[in-house]
């Protein structure tokens, strides 16, 4: 438990459960007869791999940690404060868990009853994008990295790592990019907290550090491109830049789930013409 906890931070906080099986072994630096050794119930699985699962489903149950319907695994915010924890207790307590939701008295949470008066939908929308704006602005640079990470995962990029270093032509990580899980490549990524708009200069600057490292670049900002920006992105004989602005941005973490929850409700509306008709 201890070591997957471990190698979740080393991996900024996310990971895939490839990385995560990856860094482990990195992290121990297991030889290869344990890292191959298969599981005597599950030809398919190795033992590592059988035993970080169950890792995984503790912790998970502890609150430490989270998956998405993607396959990512990510740090709660409580484990996110835990350093180290004593795998007795946590499995102690999941198995105390099990045996209460098996006994029935688990307890629900409560389903929020029908608001009482609409809000205008424009003016939810509006509400909702501004909050999600205000909180990527105040984070910190780092934690925007680590954000725009996650979001590369959870939309099938495999070994994403952040960099962040100074004096590197504006590269804030690099990833790859798998097509039909047949195809591959790399691409490097910028992440920009702007509040204003990126221009051609930047675009310009941050295809010059990817000559010789990618084919394929990407910025992700809060803000938006100048005209002039998004025709150097895509400009005749240079390497391709993919441009994502803050709308982008926001509708995309609405889409992956991430930070953002949507909650439905039911509208009943009683149709008179259908009575009447009758």
């Amino acid at each position: 438990m201890n070591p997957t906890l471990a190698a979740l931070r080393c991996l900024g906080g996310s990971a895939s459960i490839t990385e995560l099986l990856e860094q482990v072994i990195e992290d121990l630096q297991l030889p290869r007869e344990v890292v191959e050794r298969p599981h005597p119930g599950k030809r398919s699985q190795t033992e590592l791999e059988y035993r970080l699962a169950w890792a995984r489903t503790y912790l998970k149950k502890y609150g430490l940690i989270a998956n998405s319907s993607r396959g990512v695994w990510a740090l709660t915010s409580k484990g996110t404060e835990a350093d180290e924890v004593d795998p007795r207790a946590v499995v102690r307590f999941a198995r105390e868990q099990d045996a209460r939701e098996r006994q029935g008295r688990t307890e629900l949470e409560e389903t929020p009853g029908p608001q009482a008066e609409r809000e205008d939908a424009e003016e939810e929308t509006a509400t909702w994008r501004e909050t999600l704006m205000t909180t990527l602005l105040s984070m910190s640079p780092d934690a925007f990295e680590r954000l725009c990470q996650r979001l590369l995962r959870e939309s099938g990029f495999i070994q994403v790592e952040v960099t962040g270093r100074t004096g590197d032509g504006g590269i804030d990580g690099h990833g790859v990019v798998r097509v039909a899980g047949l195809l591959s490549f790399p691409v490097i990524f910028q992440c920009k907290r702007y509040r204003n708009t990126v221009s051609a200069g930047t675009v310009r600057d941050f295809r010059g550090a990817m000559v010789g490292r990618a084919d394929k670049g990407l910025i992700i900002t809060t803000g938006s491109f100048t005209p002039a920006a998004s025709q150097e992105a895509t400009r005749d004989g240079a390497p391709p830049i993919d441009l994502i602005d803050g709308e982008q941005l926001i509708d995309k973490l609405k889409d992956l789930k991430l930070g953002v929850e949507t909650k439905q409700v039911e509208v009943v509306e009683v149709n008179l013409e259908w009575f009447a008709a009758i």
